[in-house]
């Protein structure tokens, strides 16, 4: 280990005045959240500050966020990129705070904010040490529109070239379970596959006095929420955690009335790649088998969401790597896999990588009502910035 990568010269990666000027960045970006594909003030504020440091950032062919490269004179060895996600939550701020939302009825409840600072922050530091001839390997800086909106804004970016010349990508995400100063670590899938169902039965609606001559979608759409489910969790390897959970059900408008239709959303989550891919078929399947028995007709939409993220084992060992050298071996915790969806998946479709879960709870807070993600009172401690930085930034240098 060099001691550029000891924990002992971590303060010279990272000065206090940029450390002050990204919390600034950061609450800045807090204060004006923007919706995925809508991230225009937020990707000119990125490139702005990127210019500034005699960079040269190019927004993506889909108008909103961008990709940035720090290539050192004579650069050698397989580009590392560093992805970061731009949007914003359509949830109101409810935190009193100086930085709150200005926007009405959105936020940055999932930490992208946090996300595009400190892959920001990490690129201009990138940039001091290419200048310095302390960085020797390309590294390609991603700022990624749209990651809530499914199937995610990572096949946009894929589409406009991101990925090319890439031989390895990093991310981290926010976790309000792992304390700020540390991350949380998983080899193999560290979320689920989410995809989206919208289901409208139909049958001929009647009086409720003589159900016998209707077909009575008020309880077949009960047995669809509560049928489909069961038959799956029979026809998958119950170590592939298939679930499906519904969020809507829409049917009816008067107590003695038998209705002609309804309509039930929901989401199909499971923590297996390759159950994933068989999923269409088995939750049409279901759906049809169902409503037939109670004399329904079904028509199922099917939205493909996102695999689950996939960390490969090298690196994941990089980024332990990383940690242990900025802040000791004790700053790498185990995490498990996570029910919730992450379109950085899709690049791990192409190219090696993986994600981190960076530590967002205040230090020494240790108690178990956590600010949640995707929740109007979210907050991160501020400290998870450098963190946040130091971490890709040696991961930067010892790739």
């Amino acid at each position: 280990m060099s001691d550029l990568l000891s924990p002992e010269s971590t303060p010279t990666t990272l000065d206090d005045a940029l450390r002050a000027e990204l919390i600034a960045f950061r609450r800045d970006l807090h204060r004006h959240p923007e919706l995925g594909n809508q991230e225009v003030r937020t990707t000119a504020v990125i490139k702005e500050r990127l210019e500034r440091a005699g960079l040269a950032p190019r927004v993506l062919d889909t108008g909103t966020g961008l990709v940035c490269d720090v290539t050192p004179p004579g650069a050698r060895g397989e580009m590392l990129a560093l992805r970061a996600d731009l949007d914003a939550l359509p949830i109101p701020d409810t935190k009193t705070v100086s930085y709150r939302s200005t926007v009405p009825g959105r936020a940055h409840a999932c930490g992208h904010d946090v996300h595009a600072t400190v892959v920001l922050g990490a690129g201009l530091v990138l940039a001091r040490l290419a200048a310095e001839g302390r960085l020797t390997r390309p590294v390609r800086l991603i700022f990624q529109p749209a990651e809530e909106v499914l199937p995610g804004g990572a096949t946009d970016a894929i589409e406009s070239r991101v990925l090319q010349g890439v031989g390895r990508i990093l991310a981290l995400h926010c976790d309000p379970k792992v304390e700020a100063g540390r991350i949380g670590l998983r080899t193999g899938a560290i979320t689920s596959a989410c995809d989206r169902i919208e289901i409208s039965l139909a049958g001929p609606g009647g009086h409720t006095a003589r159900p016998q001559l209707t077909t009575d979608l008020v309880t077949a759409a009960a047995k669809v929420v509560t049928e489909v489910p069961a038959l799956l969790s029979r026809r998958v390897d119950t170590r592939a955690g298939l679930a499906v959970t519904w969020g809507r059900l829409t049917t009816g408008h008067a107590p003695n009335v038998i209705p002609q239709t309804a309509e039930l959303s929901g989401t199909m989550r499971c923590l297996d790649l390759d159950t994933w891919r068989q999923a269409p078929d088995l939750v049409h399947a279901a759906v049809d088998e169902v409503a037939t028995l109670w004399r329904a007709k079904s028509e199922i939409q099917y939205i493909r969401g996102v695999p689950p993220v996939v960390n490969d084992p090298e690196s994941t060992a990089l980024l332990a790597d990383a940690m242990t050298a900025r802040f000791g071996a004790a700053a790498v915790e185990s995490t498990e896999q996570s029910l919730g969806g992450e379109d950085f998946s899709w690049y791990l479709e192409q190219v090696p990588g993986a994600m981190a879960r960076l530590g967002v709870r205040p230090r020494g807070d240790t108690s178990t009502a956590a600010r949640d993600i995707h929740q109007g009172d979210f907050d991160v401690d501020e400290h998870a910035i450098s963190v946040g930085v130091d971490l890709l930034t040696a991961a930067a240098l010892l790739g």
